[in-house]
């Protein structure tokens, strides 16, 4: 018999439903590294990713995006929050090395 008596085998049972992957709690490792950092490094670490996010959320933004999945929603708001974030994090800095000065001393 040729190869082309089987065709027939090689079909999708459509009664069968698609398989759904298993869930990926890879954003949950993500929180926890991000939190780790900021547990390490304090208000260093919160000011280089509020930096990182205004950079990426101005360049949306001049590319048009007017609305984001964050739950401020318009790019405007999530920038101002973005900028008080990273300017609160500049100033507390210097009291965040004189806690560690006073620690190690």
């Amino acid at each position: 018999m040729s190869a082309a008596g089987y065709g027939h085998l090689n079909q999708r049972d459509p009664s069968v439903p698609d398989a759904t992957a298993p869930f990926d709690p890879l954003r949950l490792c993500v929180f926890t590294t991000i939190a780790l950092l900021a547990c390490l490094l304090g208000p260093v670490a919160v000011l280089v990713f509020a930096a990182v996010a205004i950079g990426g959320y101005s360049r949306a933004r001049r590319a048009g995006l007017l609305r984001s999945r964050c739950k401020l929603g318009a790019t405007r708001t999530v920038l101002i929050y973005l900028w008080t974030v990273a300017v609160a994090s500049a100033v507390a800095i210097p009291f965040w090395i004189m806690m560690w000065v006073r620690v190690w001393s």
